[in-house]
């Protein structure tokens, strides 16, 4: 049991590492580039438009919800309001080009369609409720004595580096910031991950259980509960399809599975703060059960 607990947090690490690496060297060219300018232009902002627009930039970016948590704190840091980033900690790990090529090439047209579209309802509305909360950033989240160039702190600005010293800030803000800043809570997320892979037997339930009602409350929680990547889950999920899950249920998995994970919820805790993450997580759970009960009448 040791040896399979143990097989299970490598598998999940190494699966992990590759995207959450991407997302901290984005991060990174973020944190150095991008000006309060552009962030003040087109992502700030309480109006739908800077929901739509992260939440349309998520839906591209081939990155999982790892991936994702290090570029949405960068974006928060940079002064994107709350609902836009909510919005793009759904888009982004729910989908991708390659993970929509992957639903149809294993699931067909039906299934990717409605989960390009389903996703972005979910942003929007998940966008449109986060600007509506009465949020109180923390206090190492605020942006006082910032240059008003780029947007960083004065004792960090880079308006007069030089290309090697950029690259410098650049991997140092991804490789040594961020993760000493989310680290620690991403290895206990996957460290629980694997305790749940480890002993939670699930086959015999599947095939005995899983083919009316009971599906759906199953996928919603497995789906809070294991990690799922989005070009990964379609595969997971047309297997427990084809053994008799109702297929609302795999739409509810496959929406719900991408979006959560320990690492997310540890981390979206320490940043956001129980009230967020409670109405993250009830969105989430409703819209995605709807949503997923609605595929099986189309």
């Amino acid at each position: 049991m040791l040896y399979s607990l143990i097989q299970n947090f490598f598998h999940y690490l190494i699966e992990i590492l590759p995207p959450l690496a991407i997302g901290f060297l984005l991060s990174g060219i973020i944190h150095e580039f991008v000006p309060e300018t552009i962030v003040d232009k087109y992502l700030s902002g309480k109006g739908l438009k800077p929901i739509l627009y992260l939440t349309l930039i998520g839906t591209i970016l081939p990155i999982c919800c790892w991936g994702t948590l290090p570029l949405a704190v960068t974006l928060h840091k940079k002064g994107i309001k709350l609902g836009p980033i909510l919005a793009f900690l759904v888009a982004t790990p729910a989908t991708s080009i390659s993970a929509l090529l992957v639903t149809y090439r294993v699931l067909g047209l039906k299934f990717a369609v409605y989960i390009f579209f389903a996703v972005i309802i979910l942003s929007l509305l998940m966008g449109i409720i986060g600007n509506l909360i009465i949020y109180k950033p923390k206090s190492d989240e605020t942006d006082e004595n910032n240059c008003p160039h780029c947007g960083l702190e004065e004792k960090q600005c880079n308006c007069h580096k030089t290309t090697g010293n950029r690259i410098k800030a650049i991997l140092k803000f991804a490789f040594i910031e961020m993760p000493k800043d989310i680290g620690p809570m991403t290895l206990l997320g996957i460290f629980l991950a694997a305790i749940v892979a480890t002993f939670t037997p699930i086959g015999v339930f599947i095939k005995n259980f899983l083919s009316g009602g009971f599906s759906y409350i199953f996928a919603w929680i497995f789906g809070l509960l294991m990690y799922f990547c989005s070009t990964s889950s379609p595969p997971f999920v047309d297997a427990l399809i084809r053994q008799g899950m109702n297929i609302g249920a795999g739409m509810v998995l496959l929406l719900i599975g991408p979006i959560t994970s320990y690492g997310t919820i540890l981390v979206f805790f320490r940043k956001f703060g129980i009230k967020v993450l409670l109405i993250y997580l009830g969105i989430i759970s409703i819209v995605g059960l709807l949503l997923g009960y609605l595929f099986t009448f189309i």
